[in-house]
């Protein structure tokens, strides 16, 4: 995982031009002038998921992974607390959805928690295990950007 700001000096030294490409895009677009939904960035490559959300205890929310696609996530606006561990021992499944790439479990071991706020970004690679969406106290709206790099451009 990668975590930093659009705000952090050399926010963008990341070191991958399909990586690069996705964090320009959450630098440099308005987001509240777009609606929810998915806008094509490079085709099945690389798009980009706008969505509106309402944080959730940590009961409520699971920990996910991902085999074909990298996640940048970007917070334009609100905040989420979010888990995330090394994919090792994870556990019990709850769901699979190879089409949809995503495999959703009870738990993650050895899990941390941080604290994303408007100009945040994470990168969760396909060896991490991420828990989206977590309150910290009282459930809050933000909007969260989602755009998922096919790994064969990494």
């Amino acid at each position: 995982m990668i975590f930093s700001s659009i705000y952090a000096n050399g926010y963008g030294m990341i070191g991958s031009a399909a990586l690069q490409k996705a964090v320009d895009y959450c630098a440099h677009t308005d987001f509240s002038s777009l609606t929810a939904g998915t806008y094509n960035l490079d085709g099945e490559n690389m798009y980009a998921m706008i969505m509106d959300f309402t944080s959730k205890p940590l009961d409520n929310a699971h920990p996910e992974r991902h085999e074909k696609y990298v996640d940048v996530q970007f917070w334009p606006e609100g905040e989420e607390y979010f888990g995330v561990a090394p994919y090792i021992d994870a556990g019990p499944l709850i769901r699979a959805d190879q089409d949809k790439d995503i495999w959703l479990y009870e738990s993650a071991r050895n899990e941390s928690f941080v604290h994303a706020v408007p100009g945040c970004y994470a990168v969760f690679f396909p060896g991490d295990l991420h828990r989206p969406g977590v309150c910290a106290g009282i459930p809050g709206h933000y909007r969260k950007v989602v755009v998922k790099i096919n790994v064969d451009l990494l």
